[in-house]
C-alpha cells in the first residue's frame, strides 16, 4: 500500500482563547524540534519527512522501530524530533549535532550514540488504509492514545482539553517553550497555518531570514558584528526588520561568518532597501531565531539578540504581518 504524502498543518502564533470558549480547545505542550511526518509501512518499513518534505529517515536510526509497532497496520503520524537535556527537556542546540544527516548514515549513527533523540506524537492522519485529516482533532486524538505508541524512543504526551491559562502557567514555570492550543473541532488543513491551531511562545521570539551582514570591529574583524534580517511580507517581498549584533558565542560567530561568506551576493535581497553603510548583502536562505522585546509601529524589531539558526526551516517558512511601510 502506497500512503499518501501529508504536509504538517502548522499553528499560527497567538493568545490564549477566550476563557468562554476554554472548554472548546485542547492544549498540547509546543516543543522545540524537528516537525517531522511519520510514514510506518505495512511491510514494517519506516520514512520520516521534515516540514519541508525532505526524506530525512537515515537521519534518525534510532527510530526505525517504530515502523513495526502497529505490527502490519499502515498508518501516518505527526510528531516532532527531540533531543533532551539532563533534565529531560528539548535542546534545539543538541538537536543541531543530528540534523543535516539524512545522507551520512554512518555519522547519523555515530551521533545517535551520543545523542539519541526522542519522538513525540500528537496526530494521526491515515490509518488502516483511510485519510482520517477531514476528521475533528478530538477524533483524532483518541485514535492516537487507542495506538498506545510508547517506546524507548518515541511517546505520546497527553493533551489537556480546557484549563488553558493553568497549562500556559505550568509551561512557564517548568521552562518549556511554550504551548499549541487545538480547537476540538476542527480538521487536519495539510501544509495550512490555520487559526484552529494557535501557539503559544513563553518568550517573544520569530523566525528571521538573514539578508545581509555588517563586518565587526577590532577582535571581531572580519567576523559578522550584525547580521541583518528581514521577513516575508505581502507579495512574497523580503522586508528589512533590523540587524542583530549580540547572542553568538565566538564559535558560533565564526561558524556564521563562514556560512555568510559562501551566500555572498552583490545585490541587496530587500525591498525595499534599507539605508545601512557598509553592509554585504547574501542570499535570503539562511533562517534564524531572534529574541526581541517589542516592534516598532514601523514594524521594525526592538533590542533584537540572536538565538539560534534554524536549519530545518525554509526561507518561506519566515513570514510575518507586516505593514507596507517599514520607513
Amino acid at each position: 500500500m502506497t500512503l499518501p504524502l501529508i504536509p504538517p498543518m502548522l499553528a499560527t502564533p497567538g493568545t490564549l482563547p477566550p476563557a468562554a470558549q476554554d472548554a472548546r480547545w485542547a492544549y498540547e505542550t509546543k516543543q522545540d524540534g524537528q516537525r517531522v511526518v511519520a510514514y510506518l509501512e505495512e511491510d514494517g518499513g519506516l520514512r520520516l519527512r521534515a516540514r519541508s518534505g525532505e526524506d530525512i529517515t537515515a537521519a534518525y536510526p534510532e527510530l526505525r522501530p517504530l515502523g513495526t509497532a502497529l505490527g502490519a497496520t499502515p498508518a501516518v503520524l505527526d510528531g516532532e524530533v527531540l533531543a533532551l537535556d539532563e533534565q529531560g527537556r528539548a535542546d534545539f542546540q543538541l538537536l543541531q549535532s543530528r540534523m543535516g544527516l539524512a545522507h551520512s548514515p554512518a555519522k547519523a549513527a555515530r551521533q545517535a550514540a551520543k545523542v539519541p533523540v526522542h519522538l513525540v506524537l500528537f496526530d494521526v492522519l491515515h490509518l488502516e488504509g483511510r485519510t482520517i485529516t477531514g476528521d475533528p482533532y478530538l477524533r483524532r486524538r483518541r485514535r492516537l492514545e487507542e495506538l498506545a505508541l510508547d517506546g524507548q524512543y518515541w511517546s505520546t504526551p497527553s493533551a489537556l482539553v480546557g484549563h488553558g491559562e493553568q497549562a500556559l502557567r505550568a509551561t512557564r514555570e517548568h521552562g518549556l517553550e511554550g504551548l499549541v492550543c487545538k480547537r476540538l473541532d476542527s480538521v487536519y488543513e495539510p501544509g495550512v497555518r490555520s487559526r484552529a491551531w494557535i501557539k503559544i511562545r513563553n518568550t517573544r521570539s520569530e523566525d528571521v531570514i538573514v539578508g545581509g551582514w555588517l563586518p565587526g570591529k577590532g577582535r571581531l574583524s572580519g567576523l559578522p558584528g550584525a547580521v541583518l534580517v528581514g521577513q516575508r511580507a505581502a507579495g512574497g517581498r523580503l522586508r528589512y526588520v533590523g540587524g542583530v549584533g549580540t547572542g553568538w558565542s565566538e564559535a558560533e560567530r565564526t561558524r556564521l561568518a563562514e556560512q555568510l561568506r559562501a551566500a555572498a551576493t552583490a545585490e541587496c535581497p530587500f525591498d525595499p532597501a534599507p539605508a545601512v553603510a557598509g553592509a554585504h548583502w547574501v542570499l535570503p536562505r539562511l533562517v534564524g531565531e531572534v529574541r526581541y522585546s517589542t516592534r516598532t509601529r514601523a514594524g521594525l524589531l526592538r533590542q533584537p539578540s540572536w538565538l539560534r539558526l534554524r536549519p530545518d526551516l525554509a526561507p518561506e517558512d519566515s513570514a510575518a504581518d507586516l505593514p507596507d511601510d517599514l520607513s
